[in-house]
């Protein structure tokens, strides 16, 4: 009796083990809606339906499983908080597309709407400190160092680049104004490419503008006769025909120093002979001697050509490197300083040659001109102008293409027309026109003129007009409703932008405002 007693105690235990199991599962397999209502339903919290649900489906599979137990409880009220949870969050998703929809009625305030948070007294004393501190700092400054050391930018007149003429008109609307006082500028080519000629102009121009400018003849081939037909006043000229490269470069620094002078042209560095190679023998391998030169000079040069104002135009010419299958085997002299010490570089070349008419003698040669670096104006731009032998730049070729350029010239096929009048058929004809009708010539110089500045005004931050208020003058174009004079008031500019931007286009207020 024992031993059977023992055994159906075991078997009862087995089988509610097992009754215990099939619960659980059926507790899972029930719905949590179904668990969550049965538990309303009781309505006191006592999960007794829960479990008598559970108590009659063990029931029904198999006898003695208990009805009740910790586990199925327990996996109720888990069962019945995961369901509340999914139904808060389930309407809270139902509430979010209104909120979305409020949200999106109202306008977005932006950041600069808000205001500044207001500072309080303990701020505003360690900003006040502060100034007073820079302020005293800067005083400093300039008593060891001298006036103008350190400035803010806001005060620094001499930070805006002013500009001259170069002697063509389509080259200083490619440099977006001209040469550039107070930089150096390189202008590199090959032989006969028009390097002295450019130089020459801008020698002149500079004259014109009241100017001393000084010529570093370091190849010994100056044509005063040659210099003056181009309008170079050469007794004014300061000529210097250095022995040495030591020389020239310490005559520049003197004279850049003196600032005495506005423009300096040295012609050319690959005829700045270091003194070594000069004094040694012919043949004797001095490796780097003229690269070593130039970069010294140049870095003493560049400070005090900035602060005097003194442009220095350097002349140089091209070599080929050995042993170059790809890409340019073409180089300047002088090594790699001038490249990066030069604010301006120009690439000048020879484009065509302009033959003389019924077997004459070629009358000059088309040259095509690359900005190759500008650091005051967008580089990468070409101009290109017609030099003429004996003769030099053409002033009325330059004037007649920039007229095309800019608009005010108008070219139907081959036929240029300014306003109604007919100048001519083919670009030759028209610049005979426009010689043999001086006043013509002149009204278009002017309206070429006042276009440029009133592009470069916009360049330097005039607001054009609204081109659909543009009028019907192709000049202007969006500049309609601006004269010139009305960009050049006090209180549009600064005075030095406007005299740098006068001396550029030189143009008469008085008349412009009359016409």
């Amino acid at each position: 009796m024992t031993g059977i007693s023992l055994t159906a105690g075991f078997a009862n235990g087995a089988l509610a083990k097992q009754g215990l199991r099939v619960a659980n599962r059926a507790i899972h397999r029930r719905t949590p809606a179904a668990i969550v209502a049965s538990t309303a339903n009781n309505g006191t919290g006592d999960d007794s339906s829960l479990i008598g649900g559970s108590a009659s489906f063990s029931t029904s599979s198999s006898a003695g499983a208990p009805k009740s137990s910790v586990a199925a409880r327990l996996l109720a009220q888990s069962a019945a908080k995961t369901v509340a949870t999914k139904g808060s969050s389930t309407k809270a998703a139902a509430k979010k597309p209104a909120v979305k929809a409020k949200a999106s009625a109202e306008p977005k305030a932006s950041k600069a709407d808000d205001p500044k948070p207001a500072m309080t007294p303990e701020e505003i004393a360690v900003r006040d400190a502060k100034k007073k501190a820079l302020d005293r700092v800067l005083g400093e400054i300039d008593a060891n160092f001298g006036k103008g050391s350190i400035m803010k930018l806001g005060e620094a007149s001499q930070a805006k680049v002013a500009t001259f003429p170069s002697g063509a008109m389509t080259l200083d609307i490619a440099l977006g104004g001209g040469m550039p006082r107070g930089r150096i500028v390189e202008v590199y080519g090959p032989e006969s490419s028009g390097k002295t000629t450019l130089a020459l102009h801008a020698m002149a121009e500079m004259q014109k503008l009241g100017g001393t400018v000084a010529l570093i003849d370091a190849e010994h081939a100056f044509d005063p006769e040659y210099s003056q037909r181009l309008g170079l006043d050469v007794d004014d000229v300061v000529v210097c025909q250095p022995e040495t490269g030591e020389m020239a470069l310490e005559v520049v620094d003197t004279l850049v120093r003196s600032s005495a002078v506005d423009l300096i042209v040295v012609d050319s560095v690959a005829a700045l002979v270091p003194r070594s190679e000069i004094e040694g023998e012919i043949g004797m391998v001095q490796v780097g001697a003229h690269a070593r030169l130039m970069s010294q000079a140049l870095r003493k040069i560049n400070v005090n050509a900035a602060k005097a104002g003194v442009t220095i135009i350097f002349l140089n010419q091209l070599r080929s490197k050995v042993g170059v299958i790809y890409g340019n085997p073409e180089i300047t002299t002088g090594g790699n300083a001038l490249k990066f010490y030069a604010s301006v570089r120009l690439d000048i070349r020879r484009k065509e040659v302009i033959r003389g008419k019924a077997g004459a003698d070629d009358e000059g040669v088309r040259v095509k001109v690359k900005v190759a670096k500008n650091k005051i104006a967008p580089p990468y731009k070409t101009a290109e102008f017609d030099m003429l032998f004996g003769r030099g730049i053409s002033r009325d070729g330059c004037m007649l293409d920039a007229a095309d350029e800019l608009g005010v010239i108008t070219r139907r096929g081959a036929w240029y027309s300014y306003g109604e009048e007919r100048l001519g058929q083919g670009r030759e004809k028209a610049a005979e026109f426009l010689d043999a009708n001086p006043e013509i010539k002149k009204q278009v110089e002017e309206d070429v003129r006042r276009v440029v500045a009133e592009r470069l005004a916009g360049a330097y931050g005039a607001k054009p007009n609204s081109p659909s208020a543009a009028r019907a003058e192709p000049v202007l174009g969006a500049f309609a409703g601006s004269r010139t004079s009305e960009l050049f008031n006090e209180d549009a500019g600064d005075d030095d932008l406007r005299e740098g931007l006068e001396g550029i286009v030189d143009f008469d207020e008085d008349d412009v405002a009359a016409r």
